[in-house]
């Protein structure tokens, strides 16, 4: 089923007809933070240190490393993100016109028949499907982020709105916009979609940690935004099963949260650099 399919596909733009220079400013702002991430700049930093004899900057840089790789600092750097916008009860929150869930819910297409292959951002759809069951809004809207380079598979928001119709969400009632590359594109998707409907009121849905960045792209659209924010990661020490493991390298809680919270605030400099 893809994203045209049905009643529910009439507020589908899409965004790929950029300049040349649009191309480039979402290049860079995908290949940039590669090389003033922990990974990256671990890299330059260490070969830098190698080449001038710099034992001080090898040494400081993998004491850097090794700090960032720490679940206390990745759980603190994604913490401040979380905290940035209340976390709401799907009854606790206002009615809109619509809800709109961010992509970013699914891995890699699976073949049909299958279940769909969900990644660790799920929350994102359970959200706006809840808020949609709820009376919330009358309309649910996903974004169409492309699952493939050649554009064989339907995109993320098409996957989404089957999953959502299998759930007995009314077809009528759940949209996709085309294809979006970034979260500039799906603020300019919903302002268009808002506008050929007359909707002002929006239940935003995304991770708690993407929220910060979200909002401050969608508040340009000049619509009423309500944040509804999922999929939190860091959570209180003393909710964690095993605190002392904080002190302890991990890849995933600890470099990885680092990263991901450094990655977000890169790209709300670079949004404010470029006032794109």
């Amino acid at each position: 089923m893809s994203g045209a399919a049905g009643p529910g596909a009439g507020g589908k733009v899409d965004c790929r007809g950029r300049t040349a220079f649009e191309q480039g400013v979402l290049f860079l702002n995908k290949l940039l933070p590669v090389f003033v991430l922990p990974i990256g700049l671990v890299i330059i930093l260490v070969v830098l240190g190698m080449l001038k004899k710099w034992r001080w900057l090898v040494f400081t840089t993998l004491g850097a490393f090794l700090v960032a790789s720490l679940p206390v600092t990745g759980f603190w750097c994604i913490g401040r993100l979380e905290s940035v916008y209340p976390r709401l009860k799907v009854m606790e929150a206002p009615e809109a016109d619509v809800v709109l869930v961010l992509g970013g819910t699914m891995g890699p297409p699976s073949p049909d028949g299958f279940l769909p292959n969900w990644a660790d951002a799920m929350e994102r759809f359970e959200g706006g499907v809840a808020l949609l069951q709820a009376g919330k809004a009358a309309r649910l809207l996903f974004t169409g982020a492309p699952r493939s380079a050649d554009g064989s598979f339907d995109s993320e928001g098409a996957a989404m709105r089957e999953a959502a119709i299998g759930r007995g969400g009314p077809a009528e009632r759940i949209d996709v916009t085309g294809a979006v590359g970034n979260t500039a594109d799906e603020a300019r998707a919903l302002k268009q979609y808002c506008e050929e409907r007359g909707f002002k009121r929006v239940l935003l849905v995304t991770s708690a940690w993407h929220m910060p960045r979200a909002m401050r792209q969608f508040r340009k659209a000049g619509l009423e935004i309500t944040a509804f924010p999922v999929d939190y990661r860091a959570g209180a020490a003393d909710q964690r099963p095993l605190p002392y493991m904080d002190w302890l390298p991990s890849a995933i809680n600890g470099l990885g949260n680092t990263e991901l919270a450094l990655r977000e605030c890169y790209g709300i400099a670079f949004y404010a650099l470029t006032g794109r």
